[in-house]
């Protein structure tokens, strides 16, 4: 098979020797694309643009962060106040920690609702959770580095979670710790991990691509291409599209940079780290909240340890879960609805992640709204999706993903084309 034909002779020349032009030619020229993909199709590229600049963006702050804990908290300090535009480097990074959560757990929810975790698609989902684990690793470890009071007592609760293990819990905590307290020893290895780990993201989003293109992407019918006709290049079609979407992505990234870096920031991490004081509250980030209100939900704290993880792990068995012949929501009347009815209890367990446990809403507590919810989170996955799959009826599917763009008229903002006249 002969290489394709480069009008630059420099490029033919690398090309035979490292067919770097080819692979982008096959991967945007001739990769065939399901011609009805929507704009929830762009959150992937979205994802992968945020996690270069987290990368580019920390690489930036390592120059100039020490971490030791006499130190790091004024490092952080020295980045803001003395570092030619510090302060733009590090809300870029903190502001992008909210927005590369948001653009996945979308990406994600899009993929539960179109049915994409399906087969041949199973590994393309594991791989995704994989990097969702990654994620929040990364995030955890990077949240205790400013070493400010909620840092440390952050650090100190969540590690301390590992103790419910019996047996071997209280060594794994002092492993985590490197000692017998959240001291310099953890603040060392947790730096050294948050360094490390976007690069093992990285590699696990290059598998998560090679497992993409080996089925190519699900679609909103959710339905296999049949021929061109249901397909299309990726170039000029979704670059256009992603390009577009991603410019109206950093104009809402760019907002929060520049006019509200800190509004999902705690306060408390401005203060120095105390050991001899505690915080009032002790609250993780947005895109923990609701698994922290699964943790707060169970009463014993082994039992909510193993449901807080097994809310992540259940996502793992989920394409054998859901046992229905049809992925798309559109055409799975019972389905789709619960699928809100799930979206809305997430919701929910952020919310309630966010309040204080004795809080009541109209004399109902919190404590008791997040076990509710806790308890449909779990439903929906392992009673709700099996039993769907045995009793659901579908409704009828289209003949193929050509014929229904064209009848609905949606062919890239085109108008339809005129039905001919028998």
């Amino acid at each position: 098979m002969t290489a394709p034909a480069f009008r630059s002779p420099l490029v033919r020349w690398l090309d035979h020797r490292l067919p770097i032009f080819t692979f982008m030619r096959h991967e945007l020229h001739e990769y065939p694309t399901p011609r009805n993909l929507n704009y929830w199709w762009n959150y992937g590229s979205l994802a992968g643009a945020t996690l270069i600049i987290m990368m580019i963006s920390g690489v930036i702050l390592a120059m100039h962060y020490t971490p030791h804990t006499s130190m790091a908290f004024d490092s952080v300090e020295h980045i803001m106040r003395d570092v030619n535009y510090g302060w733009l480097i590090r809300y870029i990074h903190t502001t992008g920690a909210t927005m590369f959560f948001a653009v996945v757990y979308i990406h994600m929810f899009r993929g539960l609702y179109y049915g994409s975790y399906k087969a041949p698609r199973e590994l393309l989902w594991i791989l995704g959770v994989v990097i969702l684990l990654l994620m929040m690793a990364t995030a955890f470890m990077g949240y205790v580095l400013p070493w400010g009071q909620m840092s440390f007592w952050g650090a100190t609760v969540i590690t301390s979670l590992f103790s419910a293990i019996p047996w071997v819990g209280s060594n794994i905590v002092t492993w985590l710790w490197g000692g017998f307290s959240v001291d310099n020893a953890t603040l060392n290895r947790f730096y050294s991990l948050h360094y490390l780990l976007p690069f093992v993201i990285l590699a696990v989003v290059a598998l998560h691509l090679v497992a993409l293109h080996r089925f190519g992407s699900n679609n909103p019918l959710g339905i296999d291409v049949k021929g061109a006709q249901d397909s299309i290049p990726f170039h000029p079609y979704y670059t256009v599209k992603d390009l577009f979407g991603l410019v109206l992505f950093l104009l809402v990234y760019s907002w929060f940079v520049f006019f509200a870096p800190t509004a999902l920031l705690a306060p408390e991490n401005s203060i120095p780290a105390n050991s001899l004081v505690t915080p009032s509250e002790i609250v993780p980030e947005w895109y923990f909240l609701p698994y922290y209100a699964i943790l707060r939900s169970i009463p014993n704290k082994l039992l909510g340890v193993v449901a807080m993880f097994g809310s992540i792990m259940v996502l793992f068995i989920l394409p054998w879960l859901d046992r229905s012949p049809v992925r798309s929501a559109k055409f799975r009347p019972v389905y789709r609805p619960m699928f809100w009815v799930f979206l809305g209890a997430c919701v929910v367990l952020g919310w309630v992640g966010g309040q204080r446990p004795d809080d009541m809403v109209h004399g109902v507590p919190v404590v008791v709204i997040g076990r509710i919810a806790t308890a449909y989170y779990f439903f929906h996955f392992l009673i709700l999706m099996p039993l769907l799959g045995l009793f659901e009826r579908p409704l009828p599917l289209p003949q193929s993903i050509g014929k229904s763009v064209l009848e609905s008229g949606r062919v890239f903002g085109s108008a339809a084309l005129p039905a001919k006249r028998t």
